[in-house]
Order: C-alpha cells, then sequence, then structure tokens
C-alpha cells in the first residue's frame, strides 16, 4: 500500500508530515491532511495556528522543510505558484487577486483570454470571454446584468465568487480558498458557500481554510483544526459538533487550563476577586 493510499482510496491530494521551519520558528509540526474528490476539507484554527503557512506550501508558495505532497498517489515538488497551478491546484486568496478598475468579463478570463485572429491581428475574443463568465457564474445564480462593469462597483460576496469561478473554470482539481466568507455578511457568505457545494458536486476537490464554524459545518466532509501548527483534532462529517470544534480551536486542554486559573483568581463567573 503506497503512503498516499488509504485501504485502498487514493486521495486527490494528500500533504503528510509536512514540517515547515523559518530559523529556529517551526511554523509547522508533522502536518497530514487529506482532500478527497469531490470533498470539502475544511481547515480551521486561531490566528497564527499555521493556517497560512500551509496554504502556502500546497500552492507552491513555498517549500516545506520535511514531509511529502501527494497528487492523485503521486509525490510532487512544486518550485512556484505556477507549478501548482499547472497541476491543477488554485488558490483565492483574500486579495482576490482581481483589478478593481478592469471589468469582470476581463477577470473572469485574466490570463487565460480566448483570442481570434491570426498573427499580428489576433485580438482578445470579447464573446467568448463573456459567455464564460456569464454560463459559470450563472451555475450558481449570479447574473451580472453588465459585465463591462468594474469589479470594484461590486458586492464582497459577487467578487468572491467571480474569483473562485475563475479558478474552476479553467481546469482547477483542487481549489484552496483563503477565509473566503471572513468579511461578508450572511447572504454574501451564503453565494460562496453556494459555490462550494457547486464545486464538490462537480467533483473539485476543495480546502475551505475558515475560523469561522458556522459557515464551515454545513459544507465541510472533513474538518482539520490546527493550534499552534500542528493538527489539534480531525473530524470527518458528523463526527463533531459547533462547541467542539470551538473548544479545539480555543486549544482544548489549553482552554481548561486557563479557566481553572480562572477560578482559582474568583474570576470564573466575571466577578473581580474579593
Amino acid at each position: 500500500m503506497s503512503a498516499g493510499t488509504t485501504n485502498g482510496h487514493v486521495p486527490l491530494l494528500r500533504a503528510q508530515g509536512i514540517c515547515k521551519s523559518f530559523g529556529p520558528v517551526q511554523a509547522l509540526r508533522d502536518v497530514s491532511i487529506t482532500v478527497d474528490r469531490g470533498g470539502v476539507t475544511c481547515l480551521l484554527g486561531d490566528n497564527g495556528a499555521g493556517k497560512s503557512t500551509l496554504i502556502k506550501t500546497l500552492s507552491g508558495v513555498t517549500r516545506p522543510t520535511r514531509g511529502e505532497l501527494l497528487l492523485d498517489g503521486e509525490p510532487v515538488s512544486f518550485r512556484s505558484p505556477r507549478d501548482a497551478s499547472a497541476a491543477g491546484i488554485a488558490t483565492v486568496y483574500q486579495d482576490l487577486g482581481l483589478v478593481p478598475i478592469m471589468s469582470v468579463y476581463r477577470n473572469f478570463v485574466l490570463g487565460h483570454e480566448p483570442l481570434r485572429g491570426r498573427g499580428p491581428f489576433r485580438r482578445l475574443d470579447v464573446a467568448a470571454a463573456k459567455h464564460a463568465a456569464v454560463e459559470e457564474l450563472a451555475k450558481i445564480g449570479i447574473g451580472i446584468r453588465d459585465l463591462n462593469r468594474p469589479v470594484v462597483t461590486m458586492s464582497g460576496g459577487e467578487r468572491q465568487c467571480v474569483a473562485i469561478a475563475r479558478a474552476a473554470h479553467f481546469g482547477a482539481k483542487v481549489l484552496i480558498l483563503d477565509e473566503p466568507t471572513s468579511a461578508l455578511g450572511v447572504k454574501e457568505a451564503a453565494k460562496v458557500l453556494k459555490y462550494v457545494v457547486e464545486a464538490r458536486k462537480r467533483g473539485v476537490g476543495v480546502v475551505f481554510i475558515t475560523h469561522n464554524v458556522a459557515h464551515a459545518l454545513p459544507v465541510g466532509d472533513r474538518f482539520v483544526v490546527l493550534n499552534h501548527g500542528a493538527v489539534e483534532a480531525t473530524f470527518k462529517r458528523g463526527e463533531v459538533g459547533r462547541d467542539e470544534l470551538l473548544t479545539h480551536m480555543a486549544g482544548g486542554a489549553e482552554l481548561a487550563e486557563f479557566e481553572a486559573e480562572l477560578e482559582q483568581l474568583g474570576l470564573s463567573d466575571g466577578e473581580p476577586p474579593a
């Protein structure tokens, strides 16, 4: 049985024993996560838990100090984000990678522009670009009347959906989403979560990074909690509830120890000691 196989099942993406050090600082310590085809792996943790470093390792921004990545069961090593993208791993960061003053359709095909004509007369195929944008966004019920409008005029949820739809449309097998709902209201977050579900239905493996348990639970198939650069706990859908996830995110034993200290100081009920 190979390193990337569990009971005969080969995950789409497997990070095995990932360690990452920056000088004396160990940002990741023996982290392992699995992403299945048509599955959503939610990566949760508080600030400083190691989520950003793991994202950068999966997407080719940085190379692990130790450990390996397996894609379709085969070891891979990315020297750059371009390598990861070519292998089918697309990452949508919080800044989205959109050009604010550029139109919706131009942003959608940015880097993958369809062209028409020959030689020096080749030019952007505007009709094909608009068709691709309309078709992909319609799959999650987002209809944009004016594709010529700058993305800066769109709502936060719509911009997120454009960035995510672009990544999925151009062949992503693994879609890594960095806190896609962090700055959104309830209705806007729902649009993004709907797209996550749509991507899962299409067989895309999704890594959903968030600190919002309420957003993770409805869409997640697997939940991995990071704490101080290590895996605090891993659960499958149905094995864990909101309160237990929050406890693990807060450090579990550390939180219990802190509460015990508060009790000793007479502060557990919020009242100052006498």
